[in-house]
Parts: C-alpha cells; structure tokens; sequence
C-alpha cells in the first residue's frame, strides 16, 4: 500500500466522487450541502431501456447534473482535476468499477462499504447478511486498493439487523449511519487506519438458485430469501414470487414441506421443513403484484395443494 496516495489528515475540502445506483445519490447531496467541494463526478455509461432504446443516464449523473456539477465516464479523468488539486479525496460510494493503481497512486480514495469487514467484501454485503441470518452488520469508511474491500478502515459502526428487515428497510438504516460517519472522516481528517483481521467472506452477487425456494428449509430461511426480494417457488407448474411472509409456529409435523397446511379466503399458510409461512404478498407469473387475499380468490387452493412443484 506504499505506492497510495496519502489520505488527508486535516480533512477534505475538496472532492472527486464516484457512484452510480440510487443508493449513491444522498452522499453526494450530503456532501455538496456540508461545503464540500465536488469537483468532478465520475459515474457508469448511460445505457439503453426498454424497446425504444432510449439512452438512461444513472440516478448519480442525474443528481450531479441537477446540482450544477461536471459529469465524466472516464475515471482517468480524475487525474486531470489532481494536476490542480494536490488535497483532493476521492469518495466511492456503489460505483461498481475497480479502480487502478495509477489513479490511487495519486488521488486517495475511500469507500463506504455495508457491512464488518473482512465479513461481506464484494458486490452483496446487505443481502447476503440477511440471507446468513447475521444478527448484526455495519458500516465501513476504508481505504480503496487495488484488491476489492481489502484496505484498512478508518471508521467503522455495527447496526442491529432486525427480524423484519428486508434489504430496502436495512440499506436506509446504514444510509443513515454511513453519511454521518462519511461526513465526519472528512472534515476530521483521517488518522491511521486499522488493518483488517480475520476470516474473510464474500457477498457474490445474488442469482436465481438463491431465491428459488426450497420448502424442506426452516421457515425462518425461506423468510430470509423473501427479506432479500425475488424469492420465488411454483404452484401448479407455474412460478409465483412470495414478496412478503410471516413466520408462524405450533404447525402439525402432519404436513409435509410446501404443503398447504391451512388456507382460507384470506390466509395461506405453508408448512416448511420447521415452521411454517403464512403468505402475505405475492405477484404470480405474468401478473401484478397481489395481496394474498386478491390472489386466493382465484388461486383455488385447499390442504392438499404442494408448492414447490
């Protein structure tokens, strides 16, 4: 880590940020309204939607453009703004490119990471936590290198995961956490950081078999996979995403996994491998989304019905 740019020990006033998704934009609002100097946005590509192929910028140029502020694609365009600014910080927040040793060797750089590290480096820290059940995470203020989420941190926080937190709930909570902190490193300075220490685990990016359920799991599993978004299952043969569930316990071990072990006009509960699931919101194949009561009007279900099949 020799060959890094040093980061300020007086603080930033002056800045590069880098980010991209939605999830980016409150730090770099949070930082134009705090005084800090934004001088350069990097961010993604536009990229083409939909049939008509229409261009979409990212929500992060959106904000930066809405704010007045110069706009790049191209992350060597920040060497050109440290020719001029030998204090300057680079702030990443969810850009979703790695960046090289040339630009870090002049330009420090620190990134805002969800989760404890070593646990969690990678792409999915929130929901891979919620998917292992951790009962806590947090937030990291780190070091860019050149290896991903390897660099020493210099502020850290933990914040409770509770039973009931999907990814969206728990993403505002470190939003909260990870502004203020970000805010403080800058204007405080930046001290020694702590190397990072022990195990280290990796949130790959979720795909389609961590969704797919599978009813011989506890109920508290599949409650997870449903906390993360996209969870999903079949009925009749034909697919259905459970967007909402709630745990229920005292089912008969009568039933087995993907069962239908009660159901009614209003209530669909499903027997699991320990627990069961009453089903509270879901969105059938080719459908809108659905309360489980419009859904069961139509869904022609009894005690015999199997999910999962």
């Amino acid at each position: 880590m020799s060959s890094l740019a040093p980061l300020p020990i007086a603080g930033a006033s002056r800045v590069v940020f880098l980010g991209t998704p939605e999830i980016a934009v409150p730090y770099l609002e949070a930082l134009v309204a705090s005084g800090v100097v934004v001088e350069l946005v990097v961010t993604r590509p536009d990229v083409r939607r939909g049939r008509g192929n229409e261009v979409s910028a990212s929500p992060v140029k959106v904000a930066a453009q809405n704010l007045g502020l110069t706009v790049s694609h191209d992350v060597s365009d920040v060497l050109g703004v440290a020719k001029d600014n030998s204090g300057l910080l680079g702030v990443v927040v969810a850009f979703g490119e790695l960046i090289s040793v040339e630009v870090l060797s002049l330009v420090p750089m620190v990134n805002v990471h969800f989760s404890l590290l070593p646990r969690w480096r990678g792409a999915a820290p929130v929901e891979r936590a919620i998917l292992a059940g951790d009962q806590t995470t947090g937030v990291c203020i780190m070091r860019v290198v050149e290896k991903l989420d390897e660099g020493e941190v210099y502020a850290r926080q933990e914040v409770a995961i509770a039973t009931n937190d999907d990814v969206e709930s728990l993403k505002s909570k470190l939003n909260a956490v990870a502004i203020k902190l970000l805010l403080s490193k800058i204007k405080a300075g930046f001290g020694s950081g702590v190397s990072q220490t022990g195990e280290a685990s990796y949130a790959k990016k979720i795909k389609t078999n961590d969704l797919q359920i599978d009813w011989s799991k506890s109920a508290n599993q599949i409650s997870r996979q449903v906390r993360v978004g996209g969870a999903f299952t079949t009925i009749n043969g034909r697919r259905i995403k459970i967007l909402n569930a709630q745990v229920v316990d005292g089912v008969t071990v009568d039933f087995q996994p993907g069962q239908v072990c009660e159901v009614n006009s209003k209530y669909c509960c499903v027997a699991t491998g320990e627990k069961a699931l009453s089903l509270i919101e879901v969105q059938p194949e080719a459908k809108s989304v659905m309360k489980i009561e419009e859904w069961l009007n139509g869904a022609r279900l009894s005690v015999e019905s199997l999910f999962g099949i």
